[in-house]
């Protein structure tokens, strides 16, 4: 009797032992379980992180490439210098008018191309580009015998959205008509008319008196009629020659 309680005595401290080593191993595997998943959540993100970092580095790679394979845009050309020779025909149309009566030597003119300024069968100044001069002699027409004179130089030109080239031409010059022998034959005229009057009038004597009578009368109407000036309308054409060469930028 007293080993059987002894028996059951053991039994039932071998099955408390094994009771509680089972509660301790489940509650060791319960702790490790949230440790494990959290390395495995931590493995995860540093994986992903390792592959976004990747990911941009090829894309940055990529960009990189394409940027040095892709073509540089083109350059502008440099810009060249045209040379227009001597001799060159500069045809210019006048933008307003000019008269020897009241235009003062020294003083400017404007206008513009009336055909294009050419160099090398290429058109360097197309007909309209702005151009500018210079009166450089101016006479007003005298009474009796002396005639006007107008003398004009280019002295500039602007093709349009260039800048503007001072430029040397030939003197484009022109003299009024000499009235002189006109004159002469209406101071004459003057004087017979008046020898003729006189001599009706006073026979004679009255003759002598008519001529010089007539001839101031001729005199005065000379001197009344007689002024001629130059007068150059707006749009007159008028052609000069370079008498340098002009050179100008193209392009760039």
């Amino acid at each position: 009797m007293e080993k059987r309680v002894k028996f059951i005595a053991l039994t039932l401290g071998f099955s408390l032992l094994t009771l509680g080593a089972c509660r301790s191993g489940n509650q060791a595997n319960t702790a490790q379980q949230p440790a494990t998943a959290a390395n495995n959540s931590e493995s995860a993100g540093t994986g992903a992180g390792s592959g976004s970092r990747r990911g941009a580095r090829r894309a940055s790679s990529s960009s990189s490439q394409s940027a040095q394979s892709a073509p540089a845009a083109a350059a502008p050309p440099p810009p060249r210098i045209v040379t227009v020779p001597a001799g060159t025909v500069v045809a210019v149309t006048l933008g307003s008018a000019i008269n020897t009566g009241t235009t003062q030597s020294g003083s400017t003119f404007s206008g513009t191309l009336a055909a294009p300024l050419r160099a090398g069968g290429t058109d360097v100044a197309p007909t309209g580009s702005a151009v500018q001069g210079q009166v450089t002699n101016v006479v007003s027409s005298g009474r009796l015998n002396r005639p006007a004179e107008l003398s004009l130089v280019l002295t500039s030109i602007k093709p349009p959205g260039g800048s503007a080239y001072n430029i040397s031409t030939t003197t484009w010059s022109e003299t009024g008509a000499s009235k002189k022998k006109r004159d002469v034959v209406a101071i004459g005229g003057g004087a017979g008319l008046g020898a003729l009057v006189g001599a009706i009038a006073g026979h004679g004597k009255g003759a002598a008196i008519g001529a010089l009578v007539g001839a101031g009368a001729g005199t005065a109407g000379a001197a009344l009629t007689g002024k001629k000036e130059i007068v150059l309308p707006a749009e007159t054409r008028i052609d000069f020659k370079l008498s340098k060469p002009l050179q100008l930028q193209q392009g760039g």
